[in-house]
């Protein structure tokens, strides 16, 4: 009798270890991230106290997460781990601390990972949705002169730049997106007068309204990141998520082919459907979309978009876009049957930090530079290589000094408009006696009419704790034109200084000589002040 009542002693003892220890565990789930804290939901937090690690299960691992720096009676606010990351409706796990009846001194919170702003109670507001939204902002205003010095003339050039990025301003829904430009000669006011378009470019002016998390609208200039190939809308968007998928309509026009302005004649409208997913930390979006683009009426364009990104494995990164054409109209004559108009692949692999692959493939229309700075010969590089098939290889040897090969090809079943590159690069990050950096170039193109060879070298060095910063260059160039017996020469140095004046607001000096094979120097001179807010 004594051993049976001993026995049904340890089983009840038993019992209750397990029940208390299937106690001590309470699960949450993450309703908001924001840019600093993690809101966790939980049935109640009674038990759970500032200082307290939030976990998550990892194959039946237990993983540091979150901690706990404020609650409520439902809600915990709460800080990451520095190397762990958490997104919405992730589960966490809180270990339970009961606590007596009686009054008991409340635990110190515990050291955050990094310092931050104090953080404000959760309100009755914030844990019946989710939290409100937080204001951030930045912007900057620039002046720049850029002069082009030569012997047959001279002129120069003043631009006035705006941009301002804000995100939920006075905490609300609202938000904004402005980068506006204003460019013009010297003593060339009449070409201003006769279309201020020539001079004022409006690249992005837009508010966005955020419902809640998932449902926003936007009005004006917008570049959409999931149909981002099709450039700029003018007009309105408005963007609904549900679970893992995001479906949006556009209705507006697009900006003028001649001169960026806003044009009512070339409408546009479409919608499409997104699919975002990071399941196993593996991130993966497709979009689907259907625009039509009219022309003072008529159809002009009909066409499928196409856009998809995926970490296939760890460090291979795959990102494709693609329109499909579904309506032509060719000597009156139309056409529904699909062709594909436009079309970009890309694979970028990191097998180490020492070793890095890309391959990509680009048979996209030309881009439109409504604005550019660069010299004939980079410009010519860039027109040359964009299109076609691409290859590269990072390799870094050793910790400071990293090998760059970078190969393209475009090509044709004509061969009329066939290309050829080759670029290497050697850059050093810290010059032993200079502690600065120093770089080694070499390219080589060649075209239908033009065969290049291009050598570099650059060196740069920061002074009075990065307030200085310093740069040279020369740039060797030879290339010959198809049927012309002389190769043109070129000798070009440059030297740029950077001044940060203040926190905030920098200068920026910069000087482009080019010598050519019959001594005449042609001078680019650029000054910039920029102040960021």
């Amino acid at each position: 009798m004594k051993n049976i009542l001993v026995i049904a002693i340890i089983m009840s003892i038993g019992v209750v270890l397990r029940a208390q220890e299937q106690a001590t565990t309470i699960k949450g789930k993450v309703t908001y991230v924001s840019l600093q804290n993690v809101y966790v939901k939980f049935a109640s937090t009674e038990n759970i106290n500032p200082g307290d690690t939030l976990f998550i299960n990892e194959g039946g691992v237990l993983k540091p997460s979150l901690v706990v720096v404020n609650k409520s009676s439902s809600s915990c606010v709460c800080l990451p781990v520095a190397s762990q990351s958490v997104k919405v409706d992730q589960e966490l796990i809180g270990k339970l601390h009961p606590v007596a009846k009686t009054e008991v001194e409340k635990p110190k919170p515990a050291e955050a990972p990094y310092d931050v702003a104090p953080v404000a109670p959760v309100t009755p507001e914030q844990e019946e949705g989710e939290p409100a939204f937080k204001q951030k902002t930045k912007g900057r205003i620039s002046v720049a002169s850029y002069s082009n010095l030569s012997p047959q003339q001279t002129n120069h050039q003043m631009r006035y730049a705006f941009s301002f990025n804000g995100d939920h301003l006075n905490n609300s829904g609202f938000s904004t997106d402005a980068y506006i430009t204003f460019r013009h000669t010297i003593n060339e006011w009449a070409d201003v007068k006769s279309n201020l378009a020539n001079a004022l470019k409006v690249y992005t002016l837009d508010v966005r309204y955020d419902f809640d998390q998932n449902t926003s609208v936007a009005l004006g200039r917008k570049i959409n990141p999931k149909i981002s190939s099709m450039g700029a809308i003018d007009g309105l968007q408005f963007e609904k998520g549900f679970g893992n998928f995001v479906a949006g309509v556009l209705a507006g026009s697009r900006p003028d082919y001649s001169d960026y302005s806003f044009n009512i004649k070339l409408m546009q409208a479409g919608a499409y459907l997104s699919h975002i997913s990071d399941k196993d930390k593996k991130h993966f979006q497709t979009t689907l979309g259907f625009i039509e683009q009219r022309n003072q009426g008529n159809v002009d364009r009909r066409f499928v978009y196409f856009q998809h990104s995926n970490d296939l494995m760890d460090n291979l990164n795959f990102f494709s876009s693609a329109e499909t054409d579904l309506y032509q109209k060719v000597n009156e004559v139309v056409k529904n049957s699909p062709t594909l108009t436009n079309i970009y692949l890309s694979l970028r692999y990191r097998y180490s930090r020492a070793l890095q692959f890309s391959l990509s493939y680009d048979q996209r229309k030309n881009i439109i530079y409504y604005e550019s700075y660069k010299n004939f010969i980079d410009k010519l590089i860039e027109d040359e290589t964009r299109q076609g098939l691409r290859f590269g290889v990072n390799i870094r040897p050793f910790k400071n000094i990293t090998w760059g090969i970078n190969a393209s090809w475009r090509f044709q079943k004509s061969k009329i408009n066939e290309s050829k590159n080759l670029n290497s690069y050697i850059s050093i990050n810290r010059v032993p006696w200079l502690n600065g950096q120093a770089s080694l170039t070499a390219n080589f193109l060649k075209t239908n009419y033009i065969d290049s060879k291009i050598y570099g070298v650059r060196l740069s060095k920061d002074f009075i704790k990065g307030k200085l910063g310093t740069g040279a260059y020369f740039r060797y160039v030879s290339y010959n034109y198809l049927g012309y017996e002389n190769p043109v020469l070129q000798k070009i140095g440059g030297v740029e200084l950077s001044f940060r004046l203040m926190q905030k607001l920098s200068l920026y000096v910069y000087y482009e000589g080019t010598l050519t094979d019959k001594s005449e120097l042609f001078s680019r001179l650029n000054t910039k002040i920029i102040q960021r807010f």
